[in-house]
């Protein structure tokens, strides 16, 4: 039989080079991801807690009477996890869902202030801020109508397109409108007085318009 040479390692290592391998084996990212989780060791817990709980080998009505009992704290610890936890965040999301937005910002102010503020801005050429204010004067005056809500998430095109059903013979200027919304609030391209006209026109063209819906109430 062939030697092994000096500088092969050891089939059986001592001690401290067993030590030595083993560390650097259990260094292996696929043993920490093997590791239970609190959640794991929690589910653990309650799973026994049943199984000792059942295989206790209580006779006859003594076992139904646990099994009833054992029921009735679970229901109780969901009802506990759900008002801690759940709670919160629904009381959260129902917040969140009160704030008014208009195509991504928090907008509070009525049609007539949106306007107002949008002229002020187009006075000091702030052309940027006229353009967005005044498409939101838009959506604003149409909700306050009560012809078209805009909900958080309604983009400025999917508005377009649902207030064009309302104002057929102003689709290509709404279209153009949210275009230019478009433009300066996520292109960052600039604001110009063109854009600002551009959308103040159809503003003004829309709250002029008696709607169907308007004229059978």
């Amino acid at each position: 039989m062939r030697p092994l040479s000096d500088s092969a390692p050891p089939l059986t290592p001592d001690g401290a080079t067993a030590q030595s391998w083993a560390r650097e084996e259990l260094r292996d990212p696929a043993y920490a991801a093997a590791h239970p989780t609190a959640f794991d060791r929690f589910a653990r817990s309650v799973q026994e807690f049943f199984l000792h709980l059942f295989d206790a080998g209580a006779p006859g009505d003594s076992g139904r009477w646990l099994a009833v009992i054992a029921c009735v704290v679970l229901v109780v610890l969901l009802i506990v996890a759900v008002v801690l936890w759940g709670r919160p965040r629904a009381r959260r999301r129902a917040a969140a869902g009160d704030e008014p937005s208009l195509f991504g910002d928090v907008e509070h102010r009525t049609a007539a202030q949106l306007r107002k503020a949008a002229a002020a801005a187009a006075d000091r050429a702030d052309w940027d801020t006229a353009v967005i204010l005044r498409q939101r004067a838009l959506a604003r005056g149409l909700a306050e109508r009560g012809l078209l809500d805009t909900p958080p998430g309604t983009t400025v095109h999917g508005f377009a397109r649902s207030a064009a059903v309302l104002l057929p013979d102003l689709r290509d200027e709404l279209d153009a409108a949210a275009t230019a919304f478009d433009d300066v609030r996520y292109l960052r391209l600039p604001g110009t007085a063109e854009r600002y006209a551009r959308v103040a026109h159809v503003d003004d063209a829309a709250a002029s318009r008696t709607v169907a819906a308007e004229a059978t109430t």
